[in-house]
């Protein structure tokens, strides 16, 4: 396998963000319109569900239409915290790892989602490329991302408080791995990927202090619901979310195995099947292995 540059990691282990952000950071307007968002896009049922940059697990109950779901994140401590919301139940498999490697075998997921995540990645189209290569033949995938072209951007350009050009289509990293992308932007790096968009909603409408304190949440919920809808002619909210279908591969789709062993590959040689004990999952062909913590498997690392 060659080895190429690895793009810069945002790592929220050890961090409070789900505390901090969403149950005391005055979060629900926000919360509530993008659980009405992916209510919208999410297919109603399924059987393997992928939540990319899952975190403490803030949407996973959103995800009831699907028989199992695979929580990833780079944080261990993400994912404890989605343990201690979730349970130890055989629907949610617990996953650290890289998402520019993920150890996932082709076509593996029905469904994939990304909320909240791709503002990290240094490297965008290597992220899809990755989500491509596991989802099913017309498989679906449901992207959230930090809109570059909002209109709080387009005003501070116009009247020269920021520096950057919210048109054009390169992202900006206005702070450390913190990446605001254009939509038409997204709708390349999709298409080149694999992806046709299919479904856009503008969400967060009202995400301004100053609204927040006035008017009652559910108010700015119910409008910004109605509001969603603009997003097949109108972008310019600070938070997008897109539905796209995979569109290049043939139409025959594998048999789904209850054996989560089935699910993986070495993100090291890409063999499988892989082997398991109590405490580690090993891979026969390169004799890497990865160990597995308090119900979480950890593939971050090659283990010698």
């Amino acid at each position: 396998m060659s080895q190429e540059t690895h793009p810069p990691i945002c790592d929220y282990e050890g961090s409070d963000y789900q505390t901090r952000f969403w149950d005391k950071g005055g979060r629900q307007y926000e919360d509530r319109c993008e659980a009405i968002a992916l209510q919208r896009l999410l297919p109603k049922e399924g059987h393997l569900l992928l939540e990319l940059g899952a975190g403490a697990g803030r949407n996973t109950s959103r995800y009831n239409g699907f028989d199992r779901v695979v929580l990833l994140d780079y944080s261990r401590t993400q994912l404890r915290q989605a343990q201690e919301h979730l349970g130890y139940s055989d629907r949610y498999v617990y996953v650290a790892a890289d998402i520019y490697r993920l150890p996932f075998v082709e076509d593996l997921f029905d469904t994939a989602t990304m909320i909240r995540v791709i503002h990290h990645m240094a490297d965008a189209p290597a992220a899809l490329r990755q989500v491509h290569s596991v989802l099913q033949p017309g498989g679906v995938f449901i992207l959230e991302f930090a809109n570059k072209q909002n209109w709080k951007a387009i005003l501070r350009f116009l009247f020269r408080k920021q520096n950057w050009n919210p048109f054009k289509l390169e992202p900006v990293e206005f702070m450390p791995l913190n990446f605001d992308f254009h939509p038409k932007a997204i709708k390349n790096y999709l298409r080149e990927t694999g992806f046709q968009e299919d479904k856009v909603l503008t969400v967060s409408h009202f995400r301004i202090e100053l609204l927040k304190k006035i008017f009652p949440t559910s108010l700015l919920v119910n409008l910004d619901s109605i509001f969603q809808w603009t997003g097949s002619f109108m972008r310019f909210t600070p938070s997008i979310f897109v539905s796209a279908k995979e569109i290049q591969k043939k139409r025959s789709i594998k048999s789904l195995s209850k054996d989560i062993m089935a699910y993986f590959k070495c993100p090291h040689c890409e063999h499988t099947p892989l082997s398991r004990t109590e405490t580690k999952i090993l891979c026969d062909n390169c004799l890497q292995y990865w160990k597995i913590v308090d119900g979480i498997i950890d593939f971050r690392g090659d283990k010698e």
